[in-house]
């Protein structure tokens, strides 16, 4: 099997890898900004950094790694719920682990934000192609 090959067959894994990276960063950089620089208490800046980071996920995911074609009003809802939906349950796990690991165990907390990032990245790969973008190959128009 040619790197060609390969390349394909995991395009999916590999795209959402990379922008599984730069979501991540992303969501460091935003909970740095406001838990460091904004001195905004760390549940909060945990949540808000949450929220970018999913709005960024969810162009990436749909336009780049599962490919969804589908730009029908109605089927881009339903995406957008399933995917927040989703992340709301990964970013419930995501505090959870940064108030058990930050505030109760005074772990270091850009640490764990990286540690806590690795756990929500491969549920939300998993949620992403079981659940969230089945239509990926529809052509649809708004």
């Amino acid at each position: 099997m040619s790197i060609k090959d390969l390349f394909f067959k995991y395009k999916s894994f590999i795209a959402y890898t990379f922008f599984g990276i730069c979501t991540t960063l992303v969501n460091l950089l935003c909970y740095r900004c406001f838990f460091h620089v904004l001195s905004i208490q760390n549940v909060p800046s945990t949540v808000l950094a949450w929220f970018f980071a999913v709005l960024f996920a969810f162009v990436t995911n749909k336009i780049w790694v599962f490919e969804s074609k589908t730009w029908c009003l109605s089927i881009v809802c339903v995406e957008l719920i399933k995917f927040f939906l989703c992340r709301i349950a990964t970013g419930l796990i995501d505090v959870g682990v940064m108030w058990f690991a930050v505030d109760k165990m005074q772990w270091n907390a850009m640490l764990w934000k990286f540690i806590s990032n690795i756990i929500v990245i491969l549920l939300n790969y998993i949620a992403s192609k079981m659940i969230i973008f089945q239509n990926r190959n529809i052509k649809g128009n708004i």
